[in-house]
């Protein structure tokens, strides 16, 4: 190729439909509203649909404590064992919160472990976290508003 010749950068994706996912940190109240069609499960999938999910690594075991807890009260099993199913077939993107970031978080919100996770997670992402607990809701709206945000496209 002649140094004269410039060549034309050119790029092929998607439809902009399938780009935009945004990413939302989701945790066990809401997505246990959606899968076990609670009450609230209009409201969790009203936040959660077209998003990309994200959680730390010890949602599924929460996931089975709520089953667990469905169960004993009378839910049948094998339908149980279906959402389980249902849940299993989500495409979550898993995470691995350290335990240090998430322990600091926890004693100066005074969430839980589990719950600080959650919080350390949204704030790491810097993706909203949607959640039908009060306390961590409020903790999150608090800490991710410390945050410096990317500005919007």
């Amino acid at each position: 190729m002649s140094p004269s010749a410039v060549r034309q950068l050119l790029v092929a994706e998607p439809p902009a439909a399938w780009l935009v996912r945004p990413p939302v940190v989701v945790d066990c109240s809401a997505l246990a509203a959606w899968l076990f069609q609670e009450p609230e499960m209009d409201q969790a999938a009203a936040m959660l649909s077209g998003k990309t999910l994200h959680a730390p690594n010890l949602l599924p075991y929460e996931i089975a404590n709520v089953a667990r807890k469905k169960v004993k009260a009378g839910a049948n099993a094998q339908h149980i064992m279906a959402l389980l199913d249902d849940f299993a077939a989500h495409q979550i993107e898993w995470h691995a919160p350290p335990p240090q970031p998430v322990l600091v978080l926890a004693n100066r919100w005074s969430l839980s472990a589990y719950d600080a996770a959650y919080l350390w997670l949204a704030a790491e992402l810097k993706a909203p976290l949607v959640t039908f607990d009060r306390q961590l809701a409020e903790a999150a709206r608090q800490h991710l508003d410390t945050l410096d945000w990317p500005a919007p496209p």
